[in-house]
Protein backbone atom coordinates (compact mmCIF):
# COMPACT_ATOMS: atom_id res chain seq x y z
CA UNK A 1 0.00 0.00 0.00
CA UNK A 2 1.29 3.56 -1.45
CA UNK A 3 2.28 5.73 1.72
CA UNK A 4 1.05 9.75 1.32
CA UNK A 5 2.88 12.91 0.68
CA UNK A 6 1.30 15.53 2.54
CA UNK A 7 2.17 19.22 2.03
CA UNK A 8 3.08 21.38 4.61
CA UNK A 9 2.66 25.28 5.18
CA UNK A 10 6.04 26.41 6.42
CA UNK A 11 6.24 30.12 8.26
CA UNK A 12 6.97 32.98 6.09
CA UNK A 13 8.92 35.09 8.54
CA UNK A 14 7.88 34.59 12.37
CA UNK A 15 8.24 30.62 13.71
CA UNK A 16 5.36 30.90 15.98
CA UNK A 17 3.45 30.90 12.94
CA UNK A 18 3.95 27.47 12.83
CA UNK A 19 0.90 25.21 13.69
CA UNK A 20 0.90 22.05 16.28
CA UNK A 21 -0.41 20.34 13.27
CA UNK A 22 2.13 21.08 11.05
CA UNK A 23 5.07 20.17 13.69
CA UNK A 24 3.28 16.62 14.01
CA UNK A 25 3.31 15.73 10.32
CA UNK A 26 7.10 16.61 10.11
CA UNK A 27 7.32 14.20 14.05
CA UNK A 28 5.65 11.59 12.51
CA UNK A 29 6.81 10.83 8.21
CA UNK A 30 9.56 8.94 7.09
CA UNK A 31 11.07 11.77 5.10
CA UNK A 32 10.73 15.42 4.25
CA UNK A 33 11.35 16.99 0.76
CA UNK A 34 12.99 20.18 1.37
CA UNK A 35 13.13 22.74 -1.24
CA UNK A 36 16.79 24.34 0.67
CA UNK A 37 17.44 21.40 3.18
CA UNK A 38 19.79 24.51 5.17
CA UNK A 39 16.82 26.31 5.81
CA UNK A 40 14.18 23.12 6.45
CA UNK A 41 16.91 22.40 8.91
CA UNK A 42 16.86 25.17 10.76
CA UNK A 43 13.41 24.80 11.61
CA UNK A 44 13.54 20.89 12.43
CA UNK A 45 16.25 22.38 14.70
CA UNK A 46 13.69 25.07 16.22
CA UNK A 47 11.62 22.58 17.23
CA UNK A 48 13.09 19.76 18.10
CA UNK A 49 12.95 17.26 15.12
CA UNK A 50 15.17 14.72 13.71
CA UNK A 51 14.13 13.78 10.25
CA UNK A 52 15.50 12.64 7.31
CA UNK A 53 15.93 15.25 4.49
CA UNK A 54 15.93 15.17 0.39
CA UNK A 55 16.32 17.97 -1.41
CA UNK A 56 13.75 19.09 -3.78
CA UNK A 57 13.92 22.15 -6.17
CA UNK A 58 13.70 23.33 -9.82
CA UNK A 59 16.77 21.68 -10.99
CA UNK A 60 16.79 18.25 -9.71
CA UNK A 61 12.80 18.05 -10.02
CA UNK A 62 12.21 15.70 -12.49
CA UNK A 63 14.54 12.76 -11.00
CA UNK A 64 14.03 13.49 -7.47
CA UNK A 65 10.23 13.69 -8.20
CA UNK A 66 10.48 9.90 -9.39
CA UNK A 67 12.60 9.03 -6.79
CA UNK A 68 10.33 10.70 -3.92
CA UNK A 69 7.14 8.70 -5.84
CA UNK A 70 8.85 5.19 -5.32
CA UNK A 71 9.75 6.09 -1.59
CA UNK A 72 6.06 6.72 -1.37
CA UNK A 73 4.73 3.40 -3.62
CA UNK A 74 6.93 1.72 -1.16
CA UNK A 75 4.96 2.37 1.33
CA UNK A 76 6.81 5.28 3.35
CA UNK A 77 4.95 8.56 4.52
CA UNK A 78 6.76 12.14 3.12
CA UNK A 79 6.43 15.38 3.47
CA UNK A 80 6.64 18.19 0.85
CA UNK A 81 7.96 22.24 2.37
CA UNK A 82 9.21 25.01 0.98
CA UNK A 83 11.47 27.15 2.56
CA UNK A 84 8.59 29.86 3.04
CA UNK A 85 4.79 29.46 2.79
CA UNK A 86 2.69 27.01 0.95
CA UNK A 87 4.43 24.65 -1.58
CA UNK A 88 3.59 24.06 -4.84
CA UNK A 89 2.56 27.68 -5.20
CA UNK A 90 4.67 28.91 -7.45
CA UNK A 91 7.32 26.66 -6.38
CA UNK A 92 8.19 22.87 -8.12
CA UNK A 93 6.33 21.38 -5.61
CA UNK A 94 3.45 21.64 -7.58
CA UNK A 95 4.88 19.30 -10.48
CA UNK A 96 5.34 16.81 -7.34
CA UNK A 97 2.07 16.98 -6.63
CA UNK A 98 0.89 15.74 -9.92
CA UNK A 99 3.20 13.26 -10.42
CA UNK A 100 1.99 11.67 -7.28
CA UNK A 101 -2.25 12.16 -8.40
CA UNK A 102 -0.48 10.32 -11.86
CA UNK A 103 0.71 7.42 -10.20
CA UNK A 104 -1.94 7.32 -7.87
CA UNK A 105 -0.15 8.40 -4.29
CA UNK A 106 -2.43 9.81 -2.17
CA UNK A 107 -1.75 13.53 -1.14
CA UNK A 108 -2.91 15.94 1.70
CA UNK A 109 -2.10 19.21 3.00
CA UNK A 110 -1.68 20.79 6.61
CA UNK A 111 -2.44 24.55 5.52
CA UNK A 112 -0.32 27.31 7.05
CA UNK A 113 1.31 30.72 6.31
CA UNK A 114 0.90 32.03 2.63
CA UNK A 115 2.18 34.98 1.41
CA UNK A 116 -0.45 35.46 -1.22
CA UNK A 117 -3.25 35.40 0.88
CA UNK A 118 -1.92 37.05 3.85
CA UNK A 119 -0.70 40.37 1.29
CA UNK A 120 -4.23 40.59 -0.14
CA UNK A 121 -5.88 40.52 3.16
CA UNK A 122 -3.73 43.52 5.10
CA UNK A 123 -3.82 45.64 1.53
CA UNK A 124 -6.98 46.73 1.71
CA UNK A 125 -7.52 46.44 -1.97
CA UNK A 126 -11.07 43.93 -3.61
CA UNK A 127 -10.55 40.58 -2.49
CA UNK A 128 -13.47 39.53 -4.28
CA UNK A 129 -12.08 37.97 -7.59
CA UNK A 130 -8.44 37.97 -7.68
CA UNK A 131 -5.65 36.11 -9.81
CA UNK A 132 -2.33 35.68 -8.66
CA UNK A 133 0.52 36.18 -11.55
CA UNK A 134 3.59 35.02 -9.07
CA UNK A 135 7.09 36.72 -10.19
CA UNK A 136 7.42 38.69 -13.80
CA UNK A 137 9.91 37.05 -16.15
CA UNK A 138 13.23 38.93 -16.32
CA UNK A 139 13.64 38.70 -19.88
CA UNK A 140 11.88 42.55 -20.78
CA UNK A 141 10.08 40.53 -23.86
CA UNK A 142 8.35 38.08 -21.72
CA UNK A 143 7.83 40.30 -18.94
CA UNK A 144 5.95 42.80 -21.65
CA UNK A 145 4.12 40.19 -23.16
CA UNK A 146 2.85 39.11 -19.41
CA UNK A 147 1.88 42.76 -18.48
CA UNK A 148 0.18 43.41 -21.71
CA UNK A 149 -2.04 40.12 -21.50
CA UNK A 150 -3.04 42.06 -18.21
CA UNK A 151 -4.41 45.41 -19.48
CA UNK A 152 -7.99 44.84 -19.37
CA UNK A 153 -7.42 42.43 -16.25
CA UNK A 154 -10.26 43.47 -14.06
CA UNK A 155 -10.07 41.43 -11.00
CA UNK A 156 -7.23 42.44 -8.50
CA UNK A 157 -3.31 41.02 -9.46
CA UNK A 158 -0.97 39.96 -6.73
CA UNK A 159 2.71 39.44 -7.82
CA UNK A 160 5.81 38.59 -6.01
CA UNK A 161 8.50 40.85 -6.21
CA UNK A 162 12.18 40.49 -5.20
CA UNK A 163 14.04 43.67 -4.08
CA UNK A 164 16.58 44.30 -6.95
CA UNK A 165 13.67 44.35 -9.81
CA UNK A 166 11.39 45.77 -7.86
CA UNK A 167 12.20 49.77 -9.64
CA UNK A 168 12.04 48.40 -12.80
CA UNK A 169 9.10 46.28 -12.34
CA UNK A 170 7.11 49.36 -11.27
CA UNK A 171 8.23 51.44 -13.72
CA UNK A 172 7.34 48.39 -16.70
CA UNK A 173 3.74 48.24 -14.69
CA UNK A 174 3.32 52.16 -14.90
CA UNK A 175 4.00 51.91 -18.57
CA UNK A 176 1.98 49.61 -19.82
CA UNK A 177 -0.78 49.70 -17.33
CA UNK A 178 -1.21 52.80 -16.60
CA UNK A 179 -1.41 54.31 -13.29
CA UNK A 180 -4.00 52.94 -10.85
CA UNK A 181 -3.66 51.73 -7.09
CA UNK A 182 -0.98 49.19 -5.52
CA UNK A 183 -0.16 48.38 -2.43
CA UNK A 184 3.06 47.18 -1.33
CA UNK A 185 3.71 44.65 1.15
CA UNK A 186 7.49 44.11 2.41
CA UNK A 187 8.63 41.15 5.19
CA UNK A 188 4.97 40.26 6.28
CA UNK A 189 5.38 38.72 9.71
CA UNK A 190 8.80 40.12 10.20
CA UNK A 191 10.16 42.87 12.46
CA UNK A 192 10.14 45.39 9.77
CA UNK A 193 6.82 44.79 8.30
CA UNK A 194 5.61 47.36 5.82
CA UNK A 195 2.21 47.29 4.17
CA UNK A 196 2.12 50.85 1.60
CA UNK A 197 -1.13 51.87 0.12
CA UNK A 198 0.03 53.80 -2.78
CA UNK A 199 -0.43 54.45 -6.43
CA UNK A 200 1.93 52.87 -9.23
CA UNK A 201 3.37 56.04 -10.60
CA UNK A 202 3.91 57.36 -6.29
CA UNK A 203 5.78 53.88 -6.16
CA UNK A 204 7.98 54.27 -9.31
CA UNK A 205 9.31 57.25 -8.19
CA UNK A 206 10.01 56.42 -4.40
CA UNK A 207 11.82 53.31 -5.46
CA UNK A 208 13.34 54.88 -7.97
CA UNK A 209 15.15 57.19 -5.12
CA UNK A 210 15.06 54.57 -2.17
CA UNK A 211 16.66 51.39 -2.47
CA UNK A 212 13.84 48.59 -1.70
CA UNK A 213 14.96 45.78 1.01
CA UNK A 214 13.01 42.70 1.91
CA UNK A 215 11.05 40.34 -0.27
CA UNK A 216 7.53 42.00 -1.62
CA UNK A 217 4.33 41.26 -2.44
CA UNK A 218 2.69 43.59 -4.71
CA UNK A 219 -1.13 43.88 -4.65
CA UNK A 220 -2.15 46.01 -8.10
CA UNK A 221 -5.62 47.15 -8.46
CA UNK A 222 -7.61 45.65 -11.79
CA UNK A 223 -8.51 47.24 -14.87
CA UNK A 224 -11.31 50.17 -14.45
CA UNK A 225 -14.27 49.05 -17.02
CA UNK A 226 -14.21 50.73 -20.09
CA UNK A 227 -16.82 53.46 -21.22
CA UNK A 228 -18.88 52.52 -23.89
CA UNK A 229 -18.91 55.50 -26.64
CA UNK A 230 -21.99 57.10 -27.48
CA UNK A 231 -23.91 56.04 -29.96
CA UNK A 232 -26.12 58.54 -32.17
CA UNK A 233 -29.53 58.04 -32.87
CA UNK A 234 -28.83 58.09 -36.20
CA UNK A 235 -26.45 55.32 -35.51
CA UNK A 236 -29.73 53.60 -33.02
CA UNK A 237 -31.74 53.58 -36.13
CA UNK A 238 -29.41 52.11 -38.24
CA UNK A 239 -28.71 48.78 -35.81
CA UNK A 240 -33.01 49.06 -36.06
CA UNK A 241 -33.14 48.74 -39.54
CA UNK A 242 -30.73 46.21 -39.43
CA UNK A 243 -32.71 44.01 -36.91
CA UNK A 244 -35.91 44.62 -39.05
CA UNK A 245 -34.20 42.72 -42.31
CA UNK A 246 -33.89 40.08 -40.16
CA UNK A 247 -38.22 40.44 -39.85
CA UNK A 248 -38.81 42.63 -36.42
CA UNK A 249 -41.23 44.93 -36.71
CA UNK A 250 -40.40 48.28 -36.71
CA UNK A 251 -41.51 49.31 -32.97
CA UNK A 252 -39.72 45.74 -31.44
CA UNK A 253 -36.67 46.62 -33.65
CA UNK A 254 -36.39 50.07 -32.25
CA UNK A 255 -37.22 48.73 -28.46
CA UNK A 256 -34.22 46.18 -29.20
CA UNK A 257 -31.69 48.58 -30.43
CA UNK A 258 -33.12 51.13 -27.49
CA UNK A 259 -31.57 48.77 -25.03
CA UNK A 260 -28.35 47.97 -26.38
CA UNK A 261 -27.66 51.63 -27.25
CA UNK A 262 -29.35 53.58 -24.39
CA UNK A 263 -31.13 56.09 -26.75
CA UNK A 264 -34.86 56.89 -26.29
CA UNK A 265 -37.40 53.69 -28.33
CA UNK A 266 -39.56 56.47 -29.57
CA UNK A 267 -36.89 58.71 -30.91
CA UNK A 268 -35.34 55.62 -33.02
CA UNK A 269 -39.30 54.93 -33.93
CA UNK A 270 -39.46 58.17 -35.39
CA UNK A 271 -36.08 58.25 -37.00
CA UNK A 272 -36.92 54.98 -38.81
CA UNK A 273 -40.95 55.86 -39.68
CA UNK A 274 -39.37 58.84 -41.62
CA UNK A 275 -38.04 56.71 -44.12
CA UNK A 276 -40.12 55.28 -46.90
CA UNK A 277 -42.31 52.55 -46.20
CA UNK A 278 -41.04 51.75 -42.70
CA UNK A 279 -44.35 53.19 -40.95
CA UNK A 280 -46.62 50.32 -39.22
Amino acid sequence: MAGTLTLVGTPIGNLSDFSPRAAAALEGCDFIAAEDTRVTLGLLNHFGIKKSLVSYHEHNKRERGEAICARLEAGENGVLVTDAGMPAISDPGEDLVALCHQRGIPVTVVPGPSAVITALAVSGMAAGRFTFEGFLSVNRRSRQEHLDSLKDERRTMVFYEAPHKLSATLKDMLAVLGDRRICLVRELTKIHEEVLPTTLAEAAARYQEEPPRGEFVLILEGARPREKEAVSPEEAAGIAEGLMREGLSASEAAKQAAAQTGIKKGEIYRLLTRKEGLSE
